[in-house]
């Protein structure tokens, strides 16, 4: 059926909504697909229905083709399955809570790793049964701080999420990687650029986990990679780690008077000119020579606040996502955390850290262990402080910086943890080459889940002995709504949206230019022509529109393909035009259907 735009649900903007900080949320909300009916949440009108409808089905034949099943959960969920892999509590501020009328605890979905296991473990018992994976395209709750970007950072959002269940780890491996394949599959159907980097499990748990990063400069990820295909999220990234060095030759530490040296630039500038060094010694002190001890503070999902130190080079900038992504297993409690620099008031409770002048000395790290049963301080360091690696750090002594305090001779550390910025240049860790950074918006994210979910839940199925064994488990998602907003993000101009093909709402955008009956008479015909040949068609019949804003709305909402009847009709001929390349021609009337339907099936 002809979508003829007098009777479409459609109101275009000619403004921007003032709420908009993305162009996929600008163009999406003013060429009429989507309306804002809370912070992060979406009401999806005619149009916008049409694109998400055709990403879903290109995800469903793909997911199908590997012999994936769908089902569909509710969104609403009960407490008790969470409570038993402990999400409840970990997820903390991150979730929809609610109470029914008889004070039962539920939830409004944030993923639902704990429901498809609960039901394969209530229908299957045996290894006969599987492999298996199954998915559903479901609606998501995520109790957004800050909903922003329209619906790329949204409260409620569309995902595919699927799992596979197998009996040993190298089933899992076979349903891993018949995954990956399938979602290479989809974005490339839905002409979405995509980079599978390495990444971390985060919440999720689990072993290998890989995400699809689309490339952007609006992206919220940061992902690096070498020419020699090198490529993770900066979460991910692990440190080339130097080699120890042989200290049994090194001098001893020297505390020095360093007064009006709180930052490494000014302590950088007293090395230099309190112990120059010749150029057979290293030459002139740098910020790479010192040791900054920042003190973070961990707010756990009890509430309690932990302090960590954490010793990095001084010329390195502690990037706090990183050190979300590796801490856990240096923490007493697992699940949702927040980490920020210590305040004031966290500092003030901790008489041994000296502000400006902080070190990893004995006295010191001795009486971070003696309060450390309290859980109040633990003391970590970047991979690059090695054994026998010499520092120029604080005393722990206002005023004071020790010269030479060897790491492995003269302080410990609890662990070592990622928790540096990553930089262009670093070398990757598979000895590929330096490292370039670039932003991106994750579309997917693939998990080996494990068998952390299967446990919780006691899900187990006989072997082919004869015995119980916990079955392992694969996640696999991508952001559905996120995808329609992405595509939208990285196919526009300063017109409007420029969809591709495979989800565009239309094939072609009839448009009625003028006021003759002709012309009307001939863009009606041509449109039920180009529909009897197969095609989806928006008809621009309106009859008291001008010809301005018709081209306007047509531009705006982004068919790639626009045939327009107007004054040409009086030599026989129609324009076409490609909006993505933004050529035009003058195409003869009885030609002009076979052009449009060879223009479309050849793109």
């Amino acid at each position: 059926m002809v979508l003829r735009l007098s009777k479409l649900f459609l109101r275009t903007l000619r403004e921007d909504p003032a709420d908009a900080e993305v162009a996929s949320h600008r163009l999406l909300v003013r060429a009429g697909y989507i309306r804002r009916a809370a912070p992060g949440i979406y009401t999806w009108l005619p149009l916008g229905l049409s694109v998400l409808r055709k990403v879903e089905q290109v995800i469903r034949e793909e997911m199908t083709a590997i012999g994936a099943q769908e089902v569909h959960f509710p969104a609403l969920l009960p407490k008790e399955p969470y409570e038993a892999t402990n999400r409840w509590t970990e997820y903390g501020d991150g979730i929809f809570r609610l109470k029914d009328r008889k004070g039962n605890d539920y939830l409004l979905a944030p993923t639902h790793e704990e429901m498809f296991t609960l039901l394969v473990k209530d229908l299957y018992s045996s290894y006969k049964d599987l492999p298996l994976s199954i998915y559903q395209i479901q609606n998501k709750y995520r109790d957004e701080a800050r909903p922003r970007a329209g619906l790329l950072r949204g409260r409620e959002f569309i995902m595919k999420d699927s799992y596979s269940f197998d009996v040993d780890d190298a089933g899992l491996d076979a349903s891993y990687a018949a995954h990956r394949g399938a979602y290479l599959k989809i974005f490339e159907r839905l002409g979405l650029e995509v980079i599978p980097v390495a990444a971390t499990a985060g919440a999720m748990g689990g072993s290998k986990s890989e995400e699809f990063l689309h490339p952007t400069e609006i992206g919220e990820d940061t992902f690096v990679r070498s020419a020699g295909g090198y490529a993770a999220n900066v979460e991910a990234v692990t440190t080339v780690v130097p080699a120890d060095i042989d200290f049994s030759d090194a001098p001893a530490g020297e505390v020095r008077d360093t007064p009006d040296t709180p930052t490494i630039d000014t302590l950088v500038d007293a090395a230099n000119a309190l112990a120059p060094r010749s150029e057979a010694d290293g030459g002139a002190w740098t910020a790479a020579d010192t040791l900054k001890n920042v003190v973070l503070a961990v707010t756990l999902p009890t509430g309690e606040r932990q302090i960590v130190v954490i010793g990095v080079p001084g010329d390195r900038g502690v990037d706090l996502k990183r050190v979300e992504a590796t801490i856990g297993s240096f923490l007493p409690i697992a699940g949702e955390i927040t980490i920020e620099a210590a305040s004031e008031e966290d500092l003030k409770k901790q008489p041994l850290i000296v502000k400006g002048y902080l070190g990893p000395g004995l006295s010191l790290h001795a009486a971070l262990l003696g309060t450390r049963g309290a859980a109040k301080l633990l003391y970590l360091v970047d991979p690059r402080v090695v054994s026998g690696s010499a520092w120029v750090t604080g005393a722990n002594e206002a005023g004071k910086h020790v010269f030479g305090l060897v790491a492995g001779r003269d302080f410990g550390w609890d662990g070592v943890i990622e928790a540096t910025e990553v930089r262009a240049g670093d070398e990757a860790p598979d000895g590929s080459g330096p490292l370039e950074t670039a932003r991106g918006i994750e579309m997917g994210h693939i998990f080996q889940l494990g068998r952390k979910y299967a446990e919780a839940m006691d899900l187990k199925v006989l072997d082919q002995n004869g015995k119980q064994v916990i079955v392992t488990m694969g996640s696999y998602g991508v952001g559905v709504t996120r995808a329609v907003a992405a595509l939208a993000e990285s196919n526009h101009d300063d017109k409007g949206l420029i969809w591709p093909r495979a989800v565009a709402p239309a094939d072609v955008h009839v448009v009625a230019v003028g006021r003759g009956e002709e012309i009307f008479a001939t863009a009606e015909k041509l449109s039920l022509e180009l529909e009897a040949a197969g095609l989806d068609v928006i008809y621009d019949d309106r009859p008291k529109v001008s010809p301005g804003v018709k081209f306007g709305d047509a531009e705006l909402v982004g068919v790639p393909t626009i045939l327009a009847v107007g004054r040409g009709l009086v030599d026989g001929v129609v324009e076409i035009k490609d909006r993505r390349s933004g050529t035009a021609e003058n195409i003869a009337v009885d030609k002009a259907v076979d052009y449009v339907v060879n223009a479309v099936r050849n793109s």
